[in-house]
């Protein structure tokens, strides 16, 4: 498959403050856990089928439970999210 475009190429100041971004919350003191949520999270608000799968691995890499991965979507009414 073809990229249609290249990011860093088409808007790199966009992408260093993206990198900035990631940093900030990288060293904000939020758990790791907590910011693979958030952002797999997006993912499926945005629908974007790559970032699902880039963010789910990195989730469970990082230690996140499918249970917790599956439910994601249903976040508010499910009891195994804590209140952060």
């Amino acid at each position: 498959m073809t990229p249609r475009l290249n990011p860093m190429a088409t808007a790199p100041e966009v992408m260093q403050s993206m990198i900035g971004l990631e940093k900030a919350v990288t060293n904000s003191g939020l758990e790791s856990s907590l910011i693979h949520l958030v952002k797999m999270r997006a993912s499926q608000i945005n629908g974007c089928s790559f970032c699902l799968k880039m963010h789910s691995k990195d989730a469970r890499a990082h230690g996140e439970t499918e249970e917790r991965l599956y439910l994601l979507d249903g976040w508010r009414e499910a009891p195994i999210y804590s209140e952060a």
